[in-house]
């Protein structure tokens, strides 16, 4: 924006109103130099309200020049900031869709684990109750046996007194 170093035209003066008589009345001259005064100042004014209307038309296009040339501008840096987002969101993760893939396969891999897991604690349960049952009967067996080996060793007493007791008989009807 520049400032013109001249000043805008100054309308002329209103010319004096000669001829006015001692009763108050003007006379023809008078009016008729009134009137083209009258146009004067119109058409002055006309000439100072077109300037100034240039002026502020052409003041109104530097703005707007400048302001297309600040979006053409603000458009380019927006741009080059989305490239740096990109930029800087790939050097954030660089191994991102590797990651990805190997966190869906876990993901994956867990909902497998779940129902073998409940499996697993099926079958230890049922192992559980099978080792307590096999326990069970094999303390069973154990105390069987003992009680075999009692009854046995107690059948072997008796027929050995049963024994002694036939050849003590046998000895004594020698």
């Amino acid at each position: 924006m520049q400032k013109s170093d001249h000043a805008p035209p100054q309308p002329p003066p209103l010319p004096t109103i000669q001829g006015i008589t001692n009763s108050g009345s003007l006379s023809f001259n008078s009016s008729t130099n009134m009137n083209m005064a009258d146009e004067e100042i119109t058409r002055s004014a006309l000439s100072n309200f077109r300037a100034k209307e240039e002026e502020i038309e052409k003041k109104k296009m530097e703005v707007r020049e400048r302001v297309q040339a600040q979006l053409g501008r603000v458009e380019e840096e927006t741009k080059r900031l989305a490239l740096i987002r990109e930029e800087l969101e790939a050097l954030a993760d660089p191994m991102r869709k590797d990651v990805s893939v190997v966190r869906k396969r876990i993901d994956v891999v867990n909902k497998e684990l779940k129902p073998l897991g409940t499996n697993v604690q099926k079958k230890e349960k049922e192992y559980k109750d099978a080792l307590d049952a096999f326990n069970e009967k094999n303390k069973e067996k154990v105390q069987l046996i003992n009680k075999l080996v009692e009854l046995v060793g107690e059948s072997e007493r008796l027929r050995m007194k049963k024994l002694e007791e036939l050849s003590k008989s046998v000895e004594s009807m020698q």
